[in-house]
């Protein structure tokens, strides 16, 4: 695979100073995953692949130049820190609750010198803060797309879209987050699916439009969210 041809079909141009930022990314990736679980995924092409361009799909979903983005349980960075990388315009908060990856998360951060990405360490319901914030919040195989709903959508401003990134496998929890959807002020947009390079998988992007303020009472508790999803 190249990766600097594969971006180049999805709009986006890697110049020296991207190239590096990736490459120093995954070395940095690499360095500390040998003594923190960050991914099973160490090879560089694969990192390149699943992790990398895999994140830079998202482009398909985006139709504004600049905009604000919040990444849920990025977990190593992924889709946040890419798309800081190629989208110099972009205004991106990551959130995740475990201290750990938020620390290796702004390190990162700061080696590649990025000033439009930050990380805090908080579960995103109780992120208050954040409420109708964002012009676009993402979730990447965090959880189920009926319990991500309702963690999500809050943060999403009116107008706005919650992108869930799943595997080609989502119907059955597409209809299992009706309920969810209308509840929360969504309304189902689009579905963009896509292959991977190298027969790597297949991926989607659901796209649920905010087109409704979110009951206040929402989210709940996260223990309330998980036992009892919408």
């Amino acid at each position: 695979m190249n990766f600097n041809e594969e971006c180049s079909k999805l709009g986006i141009y890697i110049n020296k100073d991207i190239e590096d930022k990736f490459y120093n990314y995954y070395l940095e990736l690499v360095r500390v995953n040998e003594n923190m679980n960050l991914t099973n995924i160490t090879e560089l092409n694969d990192v390149y692949n699943k992790h990398f361009l895999d994140s830079l799909y998202l482009n398909k979903a985006i139709d504004k130049e600049s905009f604000s983005l919040c990444d849920v349980g990025s977990g190593a960075g992924f889709p946040a820190i890419p798309l800081a990388i190629t989208n110099s315009n972009s205004d991106i908060v990551i959130i995740d609750s475990l201290n750990k990856r938020i620390n290796f998360l702004n390190n990162t951060i700061r080696l590649l010198g990025l000033d439009n990405v930050k990380a805090i360490a908080k579960r995103a319901e109780e992120a208050k803060e954040y409420f109708n914030k964002f012009d676009y919040v993402t979730a990447r195989a965090v959880a189920k797309l009926n319990i991500l709903l309702e963690i999500c959508m809050p943060l999403v401003k009116l107008g706005g879209s919650f992108i869930a990134m799943k595997s080609i496998n989502y119907e059955d929890e597409l209809n299992d987050s009706k309920k969810a959807i209308d509840i929360l002020g969504g309304k189902l947009s689009n579905i963009i699916t896509y292959d991977l390079k190298d027969d790597a998988g297949k991926r989607s992007l659901i796209i649920i439009n905010k087109v409704r303020e979110t009951p206040n009472k929402y989210p709940r508790l996260f223990k309330k969210i998980k036992e009892n999803p919408l």
